[in-house]
């Protein structure tokens, strides 16, 4: 039976759709691509990649420029470049003790950056959102709104991902707040995701960080609380409505202390931030000067901080051994706290680890700290807002038709 012409046309535009995503993605997470290199990543023919760059070229979202002879024959393939101001997204950070904002281009190029800190304090979602705007504004002075194709948000608590609502934020003192609703707000017309940080950190570290040659990834995130992120066969667990990675309220001691979640001996309680300082007598609200005063400390062979941070590499590899059991991943990547402290409990940790894991997912498995430091949440919220870009850059090249650039001249 022959297929109705709508519905010939209707696959033939799909499957167009699809292959400009692939070029689209592979050029916004490697970078520069020859079109040969283009072809051997996605699959695609020479004739379909020659036509659909000429597309993104038409729709200024991408440049061409000739390569360097190699000295064999032929013609050198073109090298296919992101164009980083085409398409630009707004990223932003609650945590506890910082807000941060930045500006990123098509491929990664971060246009600005910009952190405060913040007391520690709950503070209401009204002056959050109102200190937002104010980071962002100077950082996309000069950026057409047009060019703006999305805004990422990462915060420190359990968010909704189908609409930005903090379902719970224990450590910012928030529940059930709109985050989402008061930022569109605020930025209307620009379409707006809100995700958990540690599942945002995760996010970039397997696009662009430690993780990025790893398809079965646990990322786990210590600073005030404890979050994670969980990648299976090169996919995040996100959970029915964005909630899976809390990790951090797994329960390791049933004896353990309080949570600031209202349960009792979550990991949180045995490797935050608060209970390792305090267990070194520290203030537990000290923030990073005190967690550097702490690692310094340990560095030197103070007992106390030595004692603490070793029942952290206990603590911590007791739950990871778990974790390692049940989802056998290649790869564990610790971020925040965790990694600065790595260096002094990597052995102890891969002690714990080798007693308790199962001996065939342990043979698999390297821990290691992850690679984009303190950033590393808020590059995740700007791969959150492009991902819909990256996902269907033929609406983009549409929005571009219909509102064509002015380009600056040479």
């Amino acid at each position: 039976m022959i297929a109705p012409r709508d519905s010939v046309g209707q696959r033939s535009e799909t499957v167009r759709r699809s292959n400009l995503s692939a070029i689209v993605r592979e050029l916004h997470l490697r970078g520069p691509l020859s079109r040969s290199d283009l072809v051997a990543h996605t699959g695609l023919t020479r004739s379909a990649i020659r036509g659909l760059i000429g597309e993104l070229v038409g729709g200024g979202l991408v440049t061409e420029t000739r390569s360097a002879p190699a000295g064999t024959p032929g013609r050198p393939s073109p090298i296919v470049h992101p164009e980083p101001r085409a398409a630009v997204v707004l990223a932003l950070e609650v945590t506890v003790d910082s807000l941060a904002a930045a500006c990123v281009g098509f491929g990664g190029a971060i246009h600005a950056l910009v952190r405060v800190d913040r007391p520690r304090a709950h503070v209401t979602l009204e002056e959050i959102v109102a200190d937002l705007v104010e980071l962002a504004e100077p950082i996309l002075a000069g950026t057409p709104h047009d060019e703006l194709v999305g805004i990422g948000v990462a915060v420190a608590g359990i968010v909704r991902r189908t609409d930005g609502i903090v379902r719970q934020a224990p450590n910012l003192g928030w529940q059930d707040e709109p985050l989402g609703e008061r930022l569109a707000a605020a930025f209307p017309q620009v379409p707006i995701a809100v995700a958990n940080e540690a599942d945002l950190g995760g996010l970039a570290e397997h696009r662009r960080g430690a993780a990025v040659d790893a398809d079965d990834v646990i990322y786990l995130m210590g600073e005030v609380g404890v979050g994670g992120n969980v990648i299976v066969g090169g996919q995040a667990l996100v959970g029915a409505a964005g909630y899976a990675g809390e990790i951090g309220h797994m329960i390791v001691n049933p004896d353990g202390a309080l949570c600031g979640c209202g349960s009792f001996g979550c990991w949180e309680t045995e490797i935050g931030e608060g209970a390792m300082l305090l267990r070194a007598g520290r203030s537990p609200s000290g923030g990073r000067e005190a967690v550097d005063e702490l690692i310094a400390a340990a560095e030197a062979g103070e007992r106390r901080a030595l004692e603490s941070i070793g029942h952290v590499a206990r603590w911590l590899g007791v739950g990871l051994a778990t974790l390692i059991n049940l989802l056998n991943p290649t790869l564990v990547v610790l971020g925040g706290v965790l990694a600065r402290i790595h260096p002094l409990i990597a052995e102890d940790l891969d002690d714990v680890l080798d007693r308790r894991a199962l001996r065939a997912s342990r043979e698999m498995v390297q821990v290691k700290p992850g690679a984009l430091g303190t950033d590393g949440p808020l590059l995740g919220a700007a791969e959150l807002a492009f991902e819909p870009m990256l996902a269907d850059p033929a609406a983009r090249l549409a929005a571009v038709d219909r509102n064509p650039p002015v380009l600056a001249s040479a």
